[in-house]
């Protein structure tokens, strides 16, 4: 997911990395797995089996740092974008041609939020994301 801010974005690795991390429940079914076909003339060493479970909790620990990360930058992005409303921006268009205009509404959708700005001759220039601002004033 890619996390848009005024003047530049920010890019969530997190979403790259989902795809080949290992789950919870996964986890815990090759975990179970690994313990029912052990040698029973070898089973498994006490400390390796301590060693598995606090390298999963740390795992899982640091999962969910990066989830409450990356929340607390869609409500940064989201608060950057409230505080735009009737300010006058230039922004960078997907033609490469500038924009002036006063802000005059903010979306929110699952994508961060998205402003509408409208320009002295009356246009309105849709569906801005924060990385296209370059001037605020």
């Amino acid at each position: 997911m890619e996390i848009s801010s005024i003047g530049g974005n920010v890019t969530n690795s997190a979403g790259v990395a989902s795809n080949s991390a290992i789950s919870q429940e996964d986890f815990i079914k090759l975990f179970l797995a690994q313990l029912n076909y052990q040698d029973p003339m070898e089973p498994l060493n006490n400390r390796e089996f301590l060693a598995q479970l606090a390298q999963f909790s740390s795992l899982e620990q640091s999962r969910l740092s990066n989830e409450s990360l990356t929340n607390l930058l869609l409500m940064n992005s989201s608060n950057q974008a409230l505080s735009l409303m009737g300010k006058s921006v230039d922004v960078d268009t997907d033609t490469g041609v500038r924009f002036r205009g006063i802000i005059e509404a903010v979306h929110y959708s699952s994508q961060g939020a998205t402003l509408t700005i409208k320009n002295e001759a009356n246009e309105f220039l849709t569906d801005i994301s924060l990385g296209q601002i370059r001037i605020v004033q």
